[in-house]
């Protein structure tokens, strides 16, 4: 089958490589088609390569047809079209139990002291084959899957493998009051559907960037929003725009490699052309990220505020203003987004022919897989309007 494969930083190609077989009796079989590029992705691109190996298959956001199941598998057969969540979970563990699905016990990977395994991601989460395949091997999936029914498009339901779930429980850690206000940082993927969600939901969303496409975006569907490179202290113009108080909620939708962190930004360049067998034990013990977007979150949220993290971070050493933080009075609450515990909630809103989520305008290029190198070159770059890639098989 053909695959997008991870050869170094910024190099992946697509090739041929062995189709996936039945290893388990909780193993099912999905011929891929949809599966996007997911901005974490580009982390993989760009910083995290000391944890790949070559020929790894990327992708984490994948949906298709089941072509077989395990002897375990009974939710699921052969024909039915599902969303496949990007962490692996069983359903029956003690995390699991508890809604936790991203730190289920029985896919955690525990030599690297991680939660649980994800698609198409990296030595530190299990080194799984991912979703930009033609085929993908889903382990657990006697409980992953998610069906959905036969019609719409793709892009009505592909979302749900990530973008829509990470989204919801954004909004949902960051506890904003009713009728209250939210301040989404970052209008990429996620902030876009982070910002819908929360203004769907009845609260005053501003977003930040300083993408002119993203921002545009973001206004098309009634958000407001804060140019970042017009204003000269984000944090305070939010604040002008909240009574001079700030946010009540914040969210960071940008993480590890936020604009504007040189300092930072070097040490991640300067580890990125190390030797692996160096480069990985000192981003496990050392690593620091971008930390501008979240030290202008701490500033933004009004005192008493919540702080919800759902930007990818890999830092071990980051600095926090951990004085300003106690002082006043801030909620942190962050994670990989628990799947199906949202699914739920946004099957509703999936479904519904008005679109409440305008899921179908979210995707700004849809190519065939064998430009997947051209797609992750453009998402990276920011170039041609891109704001989310769809790969199709």
């Amino acid at each position: 089958m053909k695959a997008v494969t991870w050869h170094g930083k910024r190099d992946v190609r697509v090739e041929e490589v062995p189709d996936p077989a039945i290893k388990e009796p909780t193993d099912a079989i999905i011929k891929i088609t949809s599966t996007a590029i997911c901005g974490s992705d580009l982390h993989l691109y760009e910083v995290l390569g000391p944890f790949m190996t070559q020929g790894d298959i990327l992708g984490h956001e994948p949906m298709g047809v089941v072509e077989e199941v395990g002897a375990d598998v009974e939710h699921i057969r052969p024909g039915d079209r599902v969303v496949v969540p990007f962490n692996i979970a069983c359903g029956r563990c003690h995390m699991c139990g508890m809604k936790l699905y991203a730190q289920c016990e029985t896919t955690q990977v525990r030599e690297h002291g991680m939660g649980a395994a994800l698609f198409g991601y990296t030595k530190l989460y299990g080194q799984v084959p991912g979703g930009q395949a033609e085929y993908l091997r889903v382990p657990q999936a006697h409980f992953g899957p998610i069906k959905v029914p036969d019609g719409p498009a793709d892009e009505r339901f592909v979302y749900l493998s990530d973008v829509l779930p990470t989204s919801w429980q954004a909004v949902e850690y960051a506890e904003v009051p009713e009728g209250g206000s939210v301040t989404v940082f970052g209008l990429g993927p996620i902030g876009q559907m982070t910002a819908r969600i929360a203004r769907h939901r009845g609260y005053r969303v501003i977003a930040v960037d300083g993408v002119p496409e993203r921002l545009e975006m973001a206004r098309r569907h009634g958000i407001e929003v804060v140019d970042a490179r017009a204003a000269d202290d984000v944090p305070d113009a939010v604040r002008g725009l909240t009574g001079g108080r700030g946010a009540d909620s914040v969210i960071d939708a940008v993480g590890m490699e936020a604009h504007g962190s040189p300092g930072a930004k070097l040490a991640q360049t300067i580890t990125g052309f190390l030797p692996d067998a160096v480069a990985a034990p000192l981003m496990k013990q050392a690593g620091v990220d971008r930390l501008v977007v979240l030290n202008q979150a701490i500033d933004t949220v009004r005192r008493g505020g919540v702080i919800s993290v759902i930007g990818v971070y890999g830092g071990m050493t980051d600095p926090l203003p951990m004085l300003r933080m106690f002082d006043k009075g801030v909620t942190l609450r962050m994670g990989q987004a628990h799947v199906k515990r949202w699914i739920d909630d946004l099957m509703p809103l999936v479904t519904d022919d008005a679109d409440p989520l305008a899921v179908m305008d979210l995707a700004t290029h849809r190519l065939p897989l064998d430009e997947a190198p051209r797609a992750y070159e453009i998402f990276q770059k920011k170039q041609d309007g891109a704001i989310k890639v769809l790969l199709r098989p």
